[in-house]
């Protein structure tokens, strides 16, 4: 049975996990460890002792695991490398991708700035978004970004028009380099709402409609707003069957490899594990994979590859740490091990159903026999963060409880329903940890009221 592609068990599976043993290693950051007393340590830092001095709920990354994966990618893509910065952004972590050597890819005015923010030289900045307004293209296109993936005739209108009124009305803008999205029609085996690869997309000019040719046509028109230099494909995310990407390669050669353009973007969309038994694709498995493929479909042999992985990067960088508020049994259904965070802080589990592992950082290595429902603080009976939970027997009341491989989409998707503060993100390493995103406070609740 295949994997839930959205992080989790597999579909149909409603069960606790099949193992009653310690949380796998592998789900935790690399630089975790076990302390001498059982108790989890990362990046140095006593997990259990973090929480007592940042509180709960807490994000807690760790920094050499990030700039690892960074590392890899690079070493793997290149100067293709581009980190998807939607999977978790902050300025702290644009500080590190811009000093791990990688571009990022931004979809809105916000990441676009937080980019800049954190010291990203425009050049190393792909433009995405399937509506990007005129603001934002225009913002792009004077600070000077490296690349405009296009996604849409109303966008080559806007480019148009912002091309040649240039940035007052008065003088010219100079020419974007640009890709064109194209929908390769492959329905990659993931969760509905992640993938993007189909015909039925909101994403993209369809191959198959013909929609790619005539966007490529019409850029590479004599008046053209932009200079295009290239295609990008992206088949959705949670991808762990790397032959997904391969077919897609295979689908859109016969429309690409003629026209001769020197990039190629596959764009992201590399699976990783949250639970037992999932496996994680390596970044370099998923290069040389492309790389076959775009060499078997007769690419030329100095087309420039690009990648976008972000999840791949970040999310078993990080757990999530929570205290446990109320343990209540309900005898002959199930019992509920309530925390003080949830849906805002992770609301993966209620869009996609994904699965996720829990244990105590207090007995790190403890087995976990006990099954429980870990649920959040929110008045919703769907806020649940695991639903059939394995943990010790004797979580009570007051334990500090963690779910790993939480540093991508649960910061950057983060909420404030019911007004419940944002949680800070702290980065450990050396045995130091620092905030680099602050605890949001109930005033912050009223920063924006009138």
């Amino acid at each position: 049975m295949l994997p839930d592609p959205a992080g989790g068990l597999p579909p149909g599976q409603t069960g606790p996990p099949a193992s009653v043993g310690p949380l796998p290693p592998h789900l935790l950051p690399d630089t975790a460890r076990i302390g001498s007393t059982g108790r989890l340590v990362v990046g140095g830092i006593d997990v259990v002792d973090l929480c007592a001095e940042f509180g709960t709920p807490v994000f807690v990354y760790d920094e050499e695991h990030l700039r690892t994966r960074c590392r890899q990618a690079l070493a793997a893509w290149g100067s293709g490398a581009a980190y998807a910065s939607k999977a978790f952004w902050c300025r702290a972590m644009a500080r590190l991708v811009a000093e791990e050597g990688l571009a990022a890819d931004v979809s809105t005015a916000g990441e676009l700035h937080v980019a800049l923010a954190g010291g990203l030289p425009a050049e190393r900045l792909v433009l995405h978004g399937n509506n990007k307004s005129e603001a934002e293209l225009a913002a792009a296109i004077d600070c000077g970004v490296g690349r405009i993936v296009v996604d849409s005739f109303d966008e080559i209108d806007r480019l148009e028009r912002l091309v040649a009124g240039g940035t007052s009305g008065t003088g010219e803008r100079g020419r974007p380099r640009a890709l064109v999205r194209v929908t390769p029609g492959v329905e990659a085996h993931t969760h509905e709402y992640v993938r993007t690869g189909q015909d039925d997309s909101k994403f993209g000019f369809g191959l198959a409609s013909g929609a790619a040719a005539a966007a490529v046509a019409r850029l590479r028109a004599r008046h053209s707003p932009v200079e295009l230099v290239g295609l990008h494909t992206h088949i959705g995310s949670q991808i762990f069957a790397l032959d997904s990407f391969a077919r897609a390669l295979q689908l859109i050669a016969d429309f690409a490899v003629p026209l001769d353009l020197p990039e190629l973007s596959v764009g992201g969309g590399l699976g990783v594990g949250y639970v037992d038994g999932e496996p994680t694709p390596r970044i370099e498995d998923w290069a040389a994979t492309v790389r076959t493929a775009v060499r078997d479909a007769g690419w030329p042999e100095g087309v420039r590859l690009a990648a976008e992985p972000g999840r791949a990067i970040v999310a078993s960088a990080a757990l999530t740490a929570y205290t446990v508020g109320t343990v209540k049994e309900l005898p002959g259904i199930r019992t509920y091990v309530a925390v003080d965070g949830g849906m805002s802080d992770n609301p993966r589990p209620v869009l996609y159903d994904s699965g996720y592992e829990a244990f105590l950082p207090r007995m790190a290595d403890a087995e976990r026999p006990r099954v429980v429902t870990i649920v959040g603080k929110h008045c919703e009976s769907g806020d649940v963060i695991v639903r059939d939970a394995r943990l010790p027997a004797d979580v009570a009341v007051g334990d500090i409880l963690a779910t790993p491989v939480t540093g991508a989409y649960g910061h950057s998707m983060a909420s404030t329903y019911n007004k419940v503060p944002r949680p800070p993100v702290v980065w450990v390493a050396g045995g130091a940890a620092h905030t680099v995103v602050r605890r949001e406070t109930l005033d912050d609740l009223l920063a924006l009221d009138l």
